[in-house]
């Protein structure tokens, strides 16, 4: 089914009966509550991330240290939102791995199939993000000292499958500033970024 932005934009585009507790590999993209660039701006191609955007960056990683089942990719905080790969392990050995910058670095697929080791009770897919959304939320709000909505209510989301999509996503999230002037999320972009969904062929 072709991209269609009125219809598709950041809504959930979710498989119909999977299971998305399963070991898996995610690339997840998190825009804020319409599009305000809340967390830096990019400066020659280079994210330049504010108090808030720290806050963002902090939080992604945390995921990492709350849930051993957990590990993290490639990801990068932009000015209005945030790309991530997310590994959901077999099991809570995963020692909570996170790289802490957007470097691309390999092209396998971690190893998410069964093991020996006992599983784990896992949140979805869809809780793990809701989870970050909840506490970044709450610490961007405290650091201004107001209430207010930091995220869009729901998230894109695409399932890497195989090696060569690991690749090519790692490659986007790397990519993304220096096409910052171009991306869809930026209210005064050129504009010609077809986006996440047509990109990956969502």
């Amino acid at each position: 089914m072709r991209y269609d932005p009125n219809k598709h934009h950041r809504r959930s585009i979710r498989l119909k009966g999977y299971d998305y507790t399963r070991a898996g590999v995610y690339f997840v993209t998190i825009v804020t509550q319409n599009r305000a660039c809340l967390f830096g701006h990019i400066v020659a191609g280079e994210v330049r991330l504010n108090a808030f955007g720290q806050v963002v960056a902090e939080t992604w990683q945390w995921l990492a240290t709350q849930y051993d089942y957990v590990e993290l990719d490639e990801w990068v905080v932009m000015p209005n939102h945030l790309h991530g790969i997310i590994i959901i392990t077999e099991t809570g050995d995963g020692g909570g791995g996170s790289r802490t910058a957007p470097t691309v670095i390999g092209t396998t697929v971690p190893t998410v199939v069964a093991s020996d080791a006992p599983t784990v009770k896992r949140k979805p897919l869809g809780r793990l993000i809701g989870a970050f959304k909840t506490v970044s939320t709450k610490r961007i709000n405290e650091y201004r000292g107001t209430p207010g909505v930091v995220w869009q209510r729901n998230y894109y989301e695409h399932i890497i499958r195989d090696e060569r999509s690991l690749k090519r996503v790692r490659e986007y999230i790397a990519a993304n500033p220096l096409r910052w002037h171009l991306d869809r999320e930026n209210v005064h972009a050129a504009g010609t970024d077809p986006g996440d969904a047509a990109w990956f062929g969502g």
